[in-house]
């Protein structure tokens, strides 16, 4: 992965639990024709001595305009980038490696699910914008955040359901996917989010259940509760490699 040298332009609280930042960079070729919807950069943080790498959806990349954003879950002072992202000021910079991708949404496919927790909320977000654009779209998203207040303004699909769910933690997203109504056709689906929900609560269920194609499924992990960054990462390793 490309590095890209990113400076805080401004930050806004969007949620008692998001920050954005919004940045400049000299250079963003590495963004040009990157249309994926969850589109991701690893950022550097930590120090030069020991590096901390984490990794965010990368939103409205504009090459051009040498202009990138990047919403951040803060909660409290846990972790390196929330924290680092509740207290950037204009002038900070970080070190972004990608960016990554492998889903957008498919003009062709019948119907669309998009199902996420706080953490999945901005690629959740950037999908809807994509299917705002398409002709006659229908589908559902499903958004688990802790609280009302924690709601943010989506984009508005004609076709497409959003429901939010309020609850402290991603495992309510389950039975509110499982009792949704399963449409006629070829089904889309982006689910990503707490990995043990994810993987074992939900994939199961709309691959083996429902049928969905694992070439129409985006459904990965983003993160694991209770583990560090480099603690997941070694989850997933050795998650893969059991399934292999």
């Amino acid at each position: 992965m490309a590095d890209t040298h990113l400076t805080v332009t401004s930050t806004e609280r969007l949620s008692p639990g998001m920050v954005r930042v919004r940045f400049r960079s000299e250079d963003l070729s590495a963004f040009a024709g990157s249309e994926d919807t969850d589109r991701y950069v690893k950022l550097v943080l930590g120090t030069p001595e020991e590096p901390v790498v984490r990794t965010y959806t990368a939103l409205d990349p504009d090459p051009a305009a040498g202009t990138l954003t990047i919403d951040f879950v803060v909660h409290g002072d846990a972790g390196y980038a929330g924290p680092w992202a509740a207290a950037a000021v204009p002038g900070d910079t970080l070190v972004a490696r990608g960016p990554g991708g492998g889903y957008a949404p498919d003009p062709a496919a019948d119907h669309h699910l998009l199902v996420g927790d706080e953490a999945a909320l901005p690629a959740v977000r950037a999908a809807l914008e994509r299917l705002a654009g398409l002709d006659g779209a229908t589908g559902h998203a499903v958004v688990q955040v802790p609280g009302p207040e924690h709601e943010q303004p989506m984009p508005a699909v004609p076709g497409v359901e959003l429901t939010w769910v309020h609850a402290e933690h991603a495992e309510a997203l389950v039975p509110v996917v499982r009792d949704l109504p399963w449409p006629e056709g070829r089904v889309q689906v982006f689910v990503h989010g707490e990995a043990e929900v994810v993987m074992h609560g939900l994939r199961p269920h709309l691959l083996r259940e429902r049928g969905v194609a694992r070439a129409d499924a985006s459904i990965s992990g983003y993160w694991r509760r209770g583990r560090t960054e480099e603690e997941f990462r070694e989850w997933k390793r050795a998650l893969a490699a059991a399934e292999a």
